[in-house]
């Protein structure tokens, strides 16, 4: 969580990053670095909650060769140090401004120190793939002599390549030696994978691959590398990484990448004809690993790309059944509006179905007016008026800002006929100018059943509010509806 919170413009409170600890505690993680125990008396109220939690991993903190953060760490309950000491000669000459002796010293004398005072010490090189590493063994040595439970070695920016790890890593493990690494040239993860076959025993590593610059090696990649390529039994409970992915990434407010591997939205997401029709024969053919196994479930979309097997399966999933010429219809509409640049949700594949097999679809819902109040001194609140299965409903919420608000009032809105939750929103500005064009695209859930839908205009409160409702309106629709052709 130190390197995590590195991140800029990413700052937790303790009640926060207790969150964090506990989940990481509870699917396996060994040791969780908590923080700095020098930067804050945040950061230290963090280190004693965590510490008095309970939990069953090791509780860290980050410190200088100085003997304040020593003590800091030792007096707020914390179990071991990451004791970081420059040893580049760029970084002692023209950071720390001293000389080799005197770095050599101090992490000495540190350790001895944290070791006086009870501390697990894991004694850290940084910028050690730039160091002498000759200077870097004779520092390493000495201070395992000196009672360093522990080594490590710091890729800082990022220039370890996995060739250069296998050579300069055996000659360090003089006490159990953790590799820590930073993605700078997107070698992270294979470099930590590299060093721990070369003889680490341990990798620092943050969820989402959060960090400074381009981040650190991201614990759920590497997890599922070790355990799916080189059958490694890390001890993580893998059915929890996606759930801990979206704590951290909600509780961050930094936003996973789609194409992220492993918890990425696109990670386990197809739309391919062919992909898709060899995922509904065999998993296998296109995903590496099965999604439930880390916590996630797969998903079929639809666009240009698109097949008849894939249309099929998913209009059968939404209690749609076309006939003769039916299917091949709604395929030629579908892919019309993907080339059209357009995101394709559950709401538009009901829409263009109802149209092509000639159903009538009656809204149960529909807005008859909303009205937003929103300022720097005003905390914004939204009213809706809506009828429900004909029934006029009237009701407000106040929320984060007006586009919450607003969502918060439809949601209380249809409270007595379902609870309909929503689970993921996104925007994305389709032209340029104060005047943009905005897409919404919500997904919405209730009882477990989960649909997405799509508002554009030039107000993103008005789109948003389209996309909700039209998702509203399919998911209340009743569920044993007949929507095959009628016949009569």
């Amino acid at each position: 969580m130190r390197d995590g919170e590195q991140t800029p413009g990413v700052s937790l409170p303790p009640e926060k990053k207790l969150a964090i600890a506990s989940h990481l505690s509870d699917i396996g993680v060994h040791v969780i670095e908590v923080g700095s125990a020098a930067a804050s008396v945040g950061e230290r109220e963090s280190i004693r909650l965590i510490s008095q939690a309970g939990l069953s991993a090791e509780c860290c903190t980050y410190v200088r060769a100085v003997r304040q953060d020593i003590d800091f760490a030792a007096e707020f309950g914390a179990d071991s140090v990451h004791l970081v000491v420059p040893v580049s000669d760029l970084h002692i000459e023209k950071k720390l401004r001293k000389t080799r002796a005197e770095v050599c010293t101090m992490a000495w004398n540190a350790v001895e120190y944290a070791k006086e005072r009870g501390l697990i010490v894991e004694l850290s090189g940084e910028d050690a793939s730039r160091a002498d590493q000759v200077f870097l063994q004779d520092i390493f040595r000495e201070g395992v002599e000196r009672g360093a439970d522990r080594l490590c070695f710091c890729d800082t920016v990022g220039l370890l390549t996995p060739e250069r790890a296998v050579e300069i890593i055996p000659p360090l493990a003089f006490a159990p030696l953790s590799i820590h690494c930073h993605d700078d040239l997107g070698f992270a993860l294979a470099n930590t994978v590299a060093a721990l076959k070369a003889g680490a025993s341990c990798a620092h590593v943050t969820v989402n691959g959060l960090g400074e610059r381009a981040g650190n090696t991201a614990l759920e990649e590497l997890v599922m590398a070790l355990h799916v390529l080189y059958g490694v039994d890390t001890g993580i409970e893998t059915e929890s990484l996606y759930s801990l992915s979206a704590l951290v990434s909600r509780l961050t407010g930094v936003p996973l990448a789609t194409n992220k591997p492993i918890v990425g939205e696109m990670a386990f997401t197809h739309e391919s004809g062919i992909h898709a029709h060899g995922i509904m024969r065999d998993t296998s053919t296109y995903e590496p690993i099965r999604p439930e196994l880390v916590g996630r479930k797969r998903r079929i979309v639809l666009g240009k790309h698109s097949g008849s097997a894939a249309v099929e399966a998913a209009l059968q999933e939404m209690g749609y059944h076309p006939v003769g010429d039916q299917l091949g219809e709604i395929l030629a509409r579908i892919k019309q509006l993907g080339d059209m640049g357009k995101r394709i949700t559950d709401a538009d594949i009901m829409a263009i179905a109802d149209a092509v097999i000639g159903l009538e679809f009656a809204p149960a819902i529909s807005l008859r007016q909303f009205t937003i109040v929103s300022g720097s001194n005003t905390v914004p609140t939204a009213s809706v008026t809506l009828l429900v299965h004909g029934a006029e409903i009237t009701d407000a919420s106040t929320g984060a800002g007006p586009v919450d608000a607003a969502i918060r009032a439809l949601q209380k809105s249809v409270a007595d006929v379902g609870d309909v939750r929503l689970e993921e929103y996104h925007v994305d500005a389709i032209t340029g100018g104060t005047d943009a064009l905005v897409d919404v695209t919500v997904k919405l859930s209730k009882d477990g059943k989960i649909i997405t839908s799509r508002g554009a205009r030039a107000d993103i409160i008005m789109a948003s509010v389209e996309a909700v409702i039209a998702g509203m309106n399919r998911l209340l629709r009743e569920e044993h509806e007949d929507r095959s052709e009628n016949t009569d």
